[in-house]
């Protein structure tokens, strides 16, 4: 069902996003969720967003499907380019196409992602019905069947309802409904949050040989650190609402250079070989989003903090494709 390979070698960045602001009005107060955001996804690249609970993850993957809360949440600036379309301003009904079959999304929970009353099989036939009205009933159906079966799925199971499954399975149907139309990209929230570490490793190993199937590329939001280094090629720090640090999983991992941030986080790691009776949080709280510093919105909480943090905000330094956002690695550093 997908188009000719031919345009895809034409536009190798399958989605760009580049200085995105985003907002959610609320009564009470403006919440600025991404603040200068960007993003490139390669066609085929499997990337992983990690970041704290507020980081501004899920609300980059709505706005990318323009899925925000109506009247609540906005982008106010930026731009999100996929394969050459601008998506901010692209009409209503092309959205509804890309939705589902270029660009599939799955979801944070799948207890609630999936309908109580509606048996997993017609939820996922839901999927061709809406994209493919001319396929027949029965190329649907052995569709299905197809997808099932590649999930770990009997398909004999197809006529059950959401209750009658574990989460794993639970998962896997998500999984499933996200995949029938072979979408060029894959939004995947948490895929495995709630999941023992046993059905946790099936679904990362479920989704590695989907990928290797339809190259599709994989933009994985986790709070999980070695699920990132198990799955992903490359890695996006995601802190207040921006990017702070990206690059290959190898050089964010080897910890030769990190934002501090990240490197807090690694210390949060348990360590097998570290005789330290406790682990190292990060202290304090991510910034109010209702009223961000002037400067690096990670200056309260970091332990190399400067006077030019409090008053400027960091630009990002890259070594070949490793980039931080951080006023401890400025140009003497660079050189």
């Amino acid at each position: 069902m997908r188009e000719s390979a031919v345009h895809a070698e034409k536009c190798e960045n399958l989605l760009e996003i580049q200085d995105l602001h985003v907002q959610y009005n609320t009564d009470d107060a403006v919440v600025h969720a991404l603040n200068g955001f960007s993003l490139t996804v390669n066609r085929g690249q499997k990337i992983g967003l990690v970041g704290e609970t507020g980081a501004g993850k899920t609300t980059c993957a709505l706005s990318i499907l323009r899925l925000l809360p109506d009247k609540v949440g906005q982008i106010t600036s930026g731009s999100i380019t996929y394969d050459g379309e601008d998506l901010l301003h692209a009409p209503t009904a092309y959205m509804l196409s890309l939705r589902g079959t270029k660009v599939s999304m799955i979801f944070q929970d799948p207890m609630t992602s999936l309908n109580p009353i509606i048996t997993v099989g017609d939820q996922i036939l839901e999927v061709l019905d809406l994209h493919y009205p001319d396929m027949s009933k029965e190329e649907k159906e052995k569709r299905v069947d197809e997808i099932l079966s590649l999930v770990g799925i009997p398909p004999s199971r197809k006529n059950e309802f959401p209750h009658q499954f574990s989460g794993g399975m639970k998962q896997r149907i998500v999984i499933a409904m996200a995949l029938i139309a072979e979408p060029e990209l894959l939004l995947a929230d948490e895929p495995t949050t709630a999941l023992d570490v046993t059905i946790q490793a099936q679904i990362l190993e479920l989704m590695k040989e989907l990928k290797s199937k339809f190259n599709t590329a994989v933009v994985l939001i986790t709070h999980d650190l070695g699920v990132v280094a198990e799955f992903c090629d490359d890695v996006a720090v995601v802190y207040a609402g921006e990017v702070i640090e990206s690059g290959s999983v190898e050089a964010v991992f080897a910890r030769e250079k990190n934002h501090p941030y990240t490197e807090g986080l690694f210390n949060c790691l348990p360590d097998l070989s570290s005789t330290a009776p406790r682990l190292i949080p990060i202290p304090g709280f991510m910034a109010d989003p209702t009223n961000l510093p002037e400067g690096c919105s990670f200056a309260d909480r970091c332990p190399y903090c400067r006077s030019i943090c409090r008053s400027e905000k960091p630009q990002m330094h890259v070594w070949g494709g490793h980039g931080i956002k951080c006023h401890l690695f400025g140009q003497k550093e660079v050189e």
